[in-house]
């Protein structure tokens, strides 16, 4: 029997080798990822919120939208585990234990808990806010306890670093750690030796976050892990190139009246569904539709 995702993802995290886990947002990006050959996902909420509202990562999303997202994602993902992003957990300790049935019962592998206020704002961004850090471990503590899966992964994010400065950012990593975190994730570090503090600095394997034109500079997945780093999440570079490509061929399509100048730079219809299993899935229709007519 295969091990469960979240078996999965403590094996890769565990390994002497960084885990690189692409941003995803969706069935389709997710099945890409998967079919590139990464072994594990990271549902980016900044990108469920460009791509569902149109609007920025200031914390709309709400947790059922967000639960419903992680659902598709771990469908289409095929048994690659799915790190999910769940904001602030959607309110206080008691939303965070609804949050952790909600994203096990959708499939995810890990969620990922941050010490912001709600709503929040993405990390890279100016103007966050902290809730007390007794409340934020509280929060930590209860979705360890909630759990169902003794192997689902909690990741715990400060944004003390831009806020409050390194003292707090190392003080509340302490106490998520504590509290029964298996991650610990400060964001936004500034620059290339910030980075390097973060992992001799905590027990638990460490987390970095690369965001193209944000805060952090952006290094690749094998220069964070000579630091230390056990995870690296690129969490909107598809978003971030999937837009660019979108104005560009709108635009394009505008003023040449088609989409024939764009035919190079897009997958086709019938390259499309074979990319994304449509051969296998006529085949198991002809399959059943052949045992149908022999009843």
């Amino acid at each position: 029997m295969a091990a469960r995702a979240t078996t999965r993802l403590r094996q890769l995290l565990d390994s002497d080798t960084i885990l690189m886990a692409p941003g995803a947002y969706d069935g389709l990006t997710a099945a890409l990822a998967v079919k590139a050959g990464f072994q594990a996902l990271y549902m980016t909420g900044a990108g469920v919120s460009y791509t569902t509202l149109g609007k920025p990562d200031i914390g709309l999303l709400t947790q059922t939208e967000m639960a419903a997202r992680v659902a598709y994602m771990v469908q289409a993902a095929d048994g690659v585990p799915v790190i999910a992003d769940g904001d602030t957990g959607y309110g206080n300790a008691l939303n965070v234990i609804r949050t952790i049935a909600e994203f096990e019962r959708a499939g995810a592998a890990a969620i990922q808990l941050e010490d912001q206020t709600f709503p929040k704002r993405c990390g890279h961004m100016s103007g966050k806010e902290l809730i007390p850090a007794g409340e934020a471990a509280a929060k930590i503590a209860a979705a360890a306890e909630a759990r169902r899966d003794p192997d689902f992964v909690i990741i715990a994010r400060t944004d003390a670093l831009a806020v409050a400065g390194w003292a707090e950012a190392l003080h509340r990593a302490h106490l998520y750690t504590e509290a029964g975190a298996d991650v610990i994730f400060i964001e936004a570090p500034h620059s290339v030796d910030e980075l390097a503090v973060i992992p001799p600095s905590q027990r638990l394997p460490c987390m970095a976050n690369m965001v193209e034109g944000g805060a952090t500079p952006l290094l690749g997945a094998d220069e964070l892990g000579a630091m230390g780093f056990k995870l690296v999440i690129y969490p909107n570079a598809i978003t971030r190139a999937i837009a660019r490509t979108a104005r560009e061929l709108y635009a394009g399509m505008h003023t040449a009246r088609s989409t024939q100048p764009f035919l190079d730079r897009m997958l086709l219809f019938g390259e499309l569904n074979e990319l994304l299993g449509l051969p296998a899935i006529e085949e198991q229709e002809r399959r059943y539709a052949a045992r149908e007519r022999s009843s």
